[in-house]
């Protein structure tokens, strides 16, 4: 597999569970940057072209040449989705940093947002974004290539954030913890992320930011690393800075909280304690989002041992008066919630199925469960159910952002209104602090 930084692919050995890789630069060919532009899978590109799939992976490997004929037939390919895209005019711009799979930007592009520039560092989270986004700009790797350098990232109106939730999640604490590794802003690889995106609001002053994280992240450290960040945002950044947890059973039949947190630049009335969310009592049940279990292929049922496996674990914990072990669901129930080990087992959302054993959910209803397929928006899904597994797990609830940036409209068209009639420019850009000691010496 494959890791994308600064236009160049880098081979990526990933031992399962491990932070540790080894990595070779590979040239990115621009067979794949138009290919992936047109929205096409290889597979896709193969039959278009009418090409053996060994012709069409030696030109996206780059070891074979490319025909003129072949590349323009990609790049009007690519130009026709993109029309399509820009068909409309834009209100405002946007930047999608840890994308992911564009949870946080289907919320904004609702409101007549256009995104400008993404950064997502995980391949075959790389790959569903490029299928299901048309865009003129490739999607970019590491951030901290960018926050060094944030000149390289275009102008834009509002930046959105979902950064890394392992080093806050209990879940990630927990794991960390038992491997003896640090964690929240202590570990080098992910929790000083968070500081890389200060910087780049820092350097480009955005009318507003809405930067979205796990539940935990509040009391994370007895609660100074939230103190921490909220200190950076309006401290140091001087933005009107206000957050929420928002759980997503109004929407979605999955109760699955998570913080969201809302800057803006100028004075607001935005108000977001007051937003009336609607009754979870009044939400979704499983039945609406699950396929027929005579059309779900057997193999997401639970082999024989696994489901014998599961039976003894939860068995051992109760004995214990502990409530560790698998969840069962129907069609009239809410589903916890749903995670990025969910590709292991499935043991915390598995679907009862009368008279048979119990399956996990197919990629269709994560994608319907996290609302990234809903209505008349179909959401594509090509890599592996391993992959779909985990991007849909670390995903934001697609409604749940729709209905914090409608929320938001107004107060965003206000300040870009101000801006331009008092011909605002960006603030200057300065360094933001990072914890350089454990936090709570730095607490005393």
């Amino acid at each position: 597999m494959f890791v994308r930084i600064n236009n160049v692919n880098l081979t990526k050995i990933d031992p399962e569970n491990d932070s540790s890789y080894i990595m070779r630069p590979r040239k990115r060919t621009e067979f794949s940057r138009l290919r992936e532009q047109a929205g096409l899978t290889l597979e896709e590109a193969e039959a278009l072209l009418e090409v053996s799939p060994r012709t069409a992976y030696r030109y996206e490997d780059g070891t074979s040449r490319v025909p003129r004929l072949a590349l323009k037939t990609l790049k009007q390919t690519a130009d026709r989705r993109l029309q399509e895209c820009e068909a409309g005019k834009a209100d405002f711009r946007f930047i999608d940093l840890f994308a992911g799979i564009g949870g946080l930007r289907l919320g904004f592009e609702s409101i007549g947002g256009r995104c400008v520039f993404t950064s997502e560092w995980d391949p075959h989270s790389q790959q569903t974004y490029s299928l299901n986004f048309p865009d003129n700009h490739r999607i970019n790797g590491d951030v901290r290539e960018f926050s060094k350098n944030p000149d390289l990232i275009p102008e834009h109106d509002v930046l959105l954030a979902g950064f890394p939730c392992q080093p806050f999640s209990l879940a990630g604490v927990s794991k960390k913890n038992s491997l003896g590794r640090p964690h929240g802003f202590l570990c080098d690889t992910q929790g000083t992320l968070f500081f890389d995106t200060a910087q780049i609001i820092a350097h480009h002053r955005p009318a507003a930011f809405v930067l979205e994280n796990v539940k935990n992240l509040e009391s994370h450290d007895q609660g100074r690393t939230f103190a921490t960040i909220m200190n950076v945002l309006q401290n140091e950044l001087k933005y009107h800075v206000q957050h929420r947890v928002i759980s997503s059973e109004p929407w979605v039949p999955q109760k699955r909280e998570r913080v969201f947190i809302v800057g803006f630049r100028e004075p607001s009335e935005f108000d977001f304690k007051s937003l009336k969310l609607p009754a979870a009592k009044s939400g979704p049940k499983l039945g609406t989002i699950l396929q027929p279990h005579d059309e779900v292929d057997p193999k997401y049922t639970l082999t024989p041992r696994l489901w014998e496996y599961l039976q003894g674990y939860k068995a051992k914990h109760q004995a214990k008066g502990n409530g560790f072990g698998y969840s069962l669901f129907g069609p009239d129930d809410v589903a916890r919630t749903l995670s990025a080990r969910y590709y292991k087992d499935g043991s915390e959302v598995l679907i009862d199925q009368p008279g048979k054993r119990p399956r996990r959910l197919t990629p269709l209803e994560c994608a319907r469960l996290m609302g990234f397929d809903r209505g008349d928006r179909r959401f594509r899904i090509e890599v592996s159910d391993t992959q779909a597994y985990r991007q849909f797990g670390n995903a934001v609830v697609v409604p749940v952002v729709e209905f914090v940036a409608e929320a938001m409209k107004p107060h965003i068209e206000t300040t870009l209104a101000a801006s331009k009639q008092h011909s605002a420019l960006p603030g200057p850009a300065f360094p933001v602090t990072r914890p350089v000691t454990p936090l709570a010496a730095a607490h005393g």
